[in-house]
C-alpha cells in the first residue's frame, strides 16, 4: 500500500478537502472515489458506497495514458520510434495497395499527439466494419497532413496498441504487467479486447482507484518508482509537454494543449482522464496526485472544483494539527455513500405481484423474462434465453450482488406510489447506474428506464412486460 499521513503534516488543512467533498456532494452526480496524495503520501481516500477500494472500475479514455507509457518503454527498449511511419507495421493484406501520401507519412508520434491527420475520430467507423480494425483504419480517409490538425481520436490509440503487440508479441497488459503494473503493485488488471485480438488500448482498462494514483505519482516522480528508474525521465517530460494545440479557451481544461495521450490542464497540470469521470491529476507545483473515479457527464465542474478547493490549501509547509476537523474529515471520508431509493418500503400490490413472470419480448437477440419476489428479502429475477440473473435490492440500502457479465452491481429499491415500483441499480465496476420505474396495471407493467450517463440517448424507449 501506499504510505498514509494525515493532510496537516503533508501543508493541507483538513478542512478544505471536507470542503471539497461535500461541494462535490452538492453539485455532482456523483462520483465514486477520490484519493489524494501529497509528498508521497495518501492525505485523503474515500468511495462512495455501494463503490468499493477493492473494486476495479473502468477507465475509459484514462486508459490511453497507460497505452502511451507502453510506447514510451518500447521506445526506450530500442522496439520502436516516435518517427516509425504507421504503415511499415502493417502487410499487404492491411494496407492499401496504394497508399495515400497522408497515410504513408502518418508517424507513432502523430498517433500519441492525435494529430492523425483524420477530420473525425476514427472509432466509430471501426467497430461499424467486419471486425478488421487495423485494416479499416489505414483503409479510411487522411484528410490532413499528419502533424497539422488535432482531433481527439480513439481509434489511433488502437492502432498504437496493434503496433505494440506486433513488434513485442504480446498483448499490451501483458507487455506492462512486468514493466508497470507489477512494480506499482497493480494487481490484476484487465483491459478488453477487439475482435481481432488487440487490446483496444484507448479505453477497456480496468484499475482501482489507488492502481490510478500509484500511476499518477510515478509520472510526478518523473518515472522512479522506489529508488528504480522504470519509465524514461524524457518519456515523462515529452508525454506530459504540449504537443499540439487543441484551443485558446483560458477557463477550459480541455483547450490548453495535448502531449502523448495525456492532456494539459490550467495550474501547470496535467491529467489522463477518461468519459465521465476518470482522473489522473498530476500537479507538479505542489507535488500532489488526485484519482478520482466517477459517474459524471459534467467533467470540467469537477475538475473546477479541484482548482477552487483544493489547489489554493496546498501550503508549504506542514500546518498545526487540529484533531477535531481531522476528526470530522476522517468520519466523512469512512461513511460516504451514494444515496439508497427513497419511497415507501411496501405496498399492497406486492404481494399480488410478487412472483409473476412478465414477457418482455425479444431483446438483444434473446427472449426475455422479468419478475420480482417480495418477502423476507426482494429479488429482482431477469432471463435472458436460456441465462437467468437473480439480483437483491436492498430497501432504504444497498444490496450487493454479482451481476456475472455485468460485474459487480448494487441494488436498492421502494414504491413510489401503491402501483409504481423505483429501482436504482449501479454498475459497480463502471460509470453507470440506471433508474428504472415499472408502472403496475391488471396482467402488465410499462417500465421507463434511465441512465445517468450515456454516449446515446439516457433515456431509454420505453418497454411493457406481460404476465403470463
Amino acid at each position: 500500500m501506499l504510505p498514509r499521513s494525515t493532510p496537516e503534516a503533508q501543508g493541507i488543512a483538513s478542512g478544505a478537502i471536507l470542503q471539497f467533498v461535500e461541494r462535490c456532494e452538492r453539485t455532482i452526480d456523483a462520483l465514486h472515489s477520490v484519493m489524494l496524495l501529497r509528498h508521497g503520501r495518501v492525505v485523503a481516500e474515500g468511495w462512495w458506497a455501494p463503490y468499493a477500494a477493492q473494486t476495479p472500475h473502468e477507465l475509459y479514455s484514462l486508459s490511453k495514458s497507460f497505452a502511451s507509457t507502453a510506447i514510451g518503454m518500447a521506445i526506450a527498449e530500442g522496439r520502436l520510434s516516435l518517427d516509425d511511419t504507421v504503415t511499415y507495421f502493417f502487410d499487404e493484406g492491411d494496407v492499401p495497395a496504394e497508399p495515400s501520401d497522408n497515410l504513408k507519412a502518418m508517424r507513432i508520434r502523430d498517433l500519441l499527439s492525435m494529430n492523425s491527420g483524420h477530420q473525425d475520430d476514427t472509432v466509430y467507423r471501426l467497430s461499424a466494419e467486419d471486425g478488421r480494425w487495423c485494416r479499416t483504419f489505414l483503409h479510411l480517409d487522411v484528410e490532413h497532413k499528419p502533424g497539422t490538425h488535432f482531433v481527439y481520436n480513439s481509434g489511433a490509440t488502437y492502432m498504437l496498441s496493434a503496433i505494440l503487440q506486433k513488434t513485442t508479441g504480446e498483448r499490451l497488459v501483458d507487455y506492462l504487467r512486468p514493466r508497470l503494473f507489477d512494480k506499482l503493485g497493480i494487481q490484476n488488471p484487465t483491459w478488453q479486447q477487439s475482435p481481432e485480438g488487440i487490446d483496444l488500448g484507448g479505453w477497456g482498462l480496468s484499475v482501482t482507484t489507488e492502481d490510478i494514483a500509484r500511476f499518477a505519482q510515478l509520472y510526478l516522480q518523473r518515472g522512479v518508482w522506489n529508488g528504480e528508474r522504470i519509465l524514461s525521465e524524457a518519456w515523462v517530460a515529452d508525454a506530459s509537454s504540449r504537443q499540439s494545440s487543441n484551443g485558446s479557451n483560458p477557463h477550459s481544461d480541455w483547450e490548453q494543449g495535448y502531449g502523448y495521450q495525456f492532456w494539459r490542464c490550467r495550474h501547470s497540470s496535467y491529467r489522463g482522464d477518461g468519459a465521465f469521470g476518470q482522473y489522473c491529476i498530476i500537479m507538479p507545483d505542489q507535488d500532489a496526485v488526485l484519482a478520482i473515479t466517477s459517474g459524471t457527464g459534467d467533467m470540467q465542474a469537477v475538475l473546477d472544483v479541484v482548482w477552487e478547493e483544493l489547489l489554493p490549501a496546498m501550503k508549504d509547509a506542514p500546518l498545526s494539527a487540529d484533531l477535531e476537523v481531522e476528526q470530522s474529515l476522517s468520519t466523512k471520508l469512512a461513511s460516504l455513500q451514494l444515496p439508497p431509493q427513497q419511497g415507501e418500503p411496501s405496498a399492497k400490490v406486492a404481494q399480488r405481484i410478487s412472483g409473476i413472470e412478465y414477457d418482455m419480448g425479444e431483446h438483444e437477440d434473446h427472449r426475455e423474462t422479468v419478475s420480482f419476489e417480495f418477502g423476507p428479502e426482494t429479488i429482482y429475477c431477469i432471463r435472458k434465453g436460456e441465462t437467468e440473473h437473480r439480483i437483491p435490492i436492498g430497501t432504504n440500502t444497498w444490496a450487493l450482488s454479482d451481476g456475472g457479465a455485468m460485474g459487480r452491481m448494487a441494488a436498492s429499491g421502494a414504491w413510489e406510489s401503491e402501483d409504481t415500483y423505483l429501482l436504482k441499480i449501479y454498475y459497480c465496476e463502471t460509470p453507470y447506474s440506471s433508474l428504472q420505474r415499472f408502472h403496475f396495471s391488471d396482467n402488465q407493467f410499462v417500465l421507463d428506464e434511465e441512465f445517468n450517463v450515456s454516449f446515446g440517448e439516457r433515456i431509454q424507449p420505453q418497454r411493457i412486460g406481460i404476465a403470463r
